[in-house]
């Protein structure tokens, strides 16, 4: 029962708008991130098979709490970032770590997070829809998405390419992830400044394992290539 459950997260690679239940928590619908701090917080119901997107300056902890949600851990949160002036969006999955449960699905868990991004970028997309049509640049912005894991191997970052690739499904070979080979992470500024915004982390959730030194480049990540399949998504 357990790794049924584990292996279903967000359930079939399929996004549904009917499915998803949005919440702003003290943001407005069209104000930009790079002013106001912005948090999506994306949890999933096995009950009602609903997704629930909450949309706030930080993470809205009141969807991950429970006994279930804490022995799921499929909850995804995503945080806007003005780095020296240009937006990204940082996308934070918890692999393993906290029970031993999660650490005999590691493997599975990170396999079946790679597969339901698509979907979880899409639902940011819909649910936060005012923003996007106001501000329609933000689709250019690139994805960094942070696999926390105590685990080495699913302990990693990878960019996913501008939001609007790494939201749409693959056709044939092309692959709909990251695009851009040689980028680097986004670094703030190390003194005070203007163009790096929030300054909040998302810290307040207890990840088990910080994501290792990110100074570096990052050659393209390719899902299929590294799974071995040639899987399309219909979202």
């Amino acid at each position: 029962m357990i790794d049924y459950q584990v292996a279903r997260l967000f359930g079939p690679a399929i996004f549904e708008a009917s499915k998803l239940k949005v919440l702003f928590l003290g943001v407005e619908e069209d104000k930009h991130p790079g002013n106001l701090p912005r948090t999506y917080t994306l949890t999933h119901s096995d009950v009602t098979a609903k997704l629930t997107l909450a949309i706030s300056q930080t993470i809205n902890n009141s969807q991950l709490q429970g006994w279930y949600n804490k022995l799921q851990r499929d909850e995804v949160v995503a945080q806007w970032k003005k780095v020296k002036g240009k937006m990204s969006l940082h996308v934070h999955c918890h692999i393993s770590g906290g029970h031993f449960l999660l650490d005999m699905f590691a493997r599975l868990r990170y396999f079946i997070f790679c597969k339901e991004l698509p979907v979880v970028l899409k639902a940011f997309v819909h649910g936060d829809g005012n923003l996007f049509n106001s501000y329609p640049e933000l689709q250019d912005a690139l994805v960094w998405v942070y696999f926390h894991s105590n685990i080495p191997e699913f302990n990693k970052v990878q960019c996913w390419g501008p939001l609007k690739e790494a939201s749409a499904p693959s056709i044939g070979e092309e692959d709909h992830h990251r695009q851009d080979e040689g980028v680097a992470i986004p670094q703030p500024c190390q003194q005070d400044c203007e163009c790096c915004f929030p300054p909040l982390t998302l810290s307040s959730i207890p990840w088990p394992q910080e994501v290792p030194n990110l100074g570096h480049q990052y050659q393209p990540y390719d899902y299929r290539a590294e799974n071995g399949t040639q899987q399309s998504h219909n979202l």
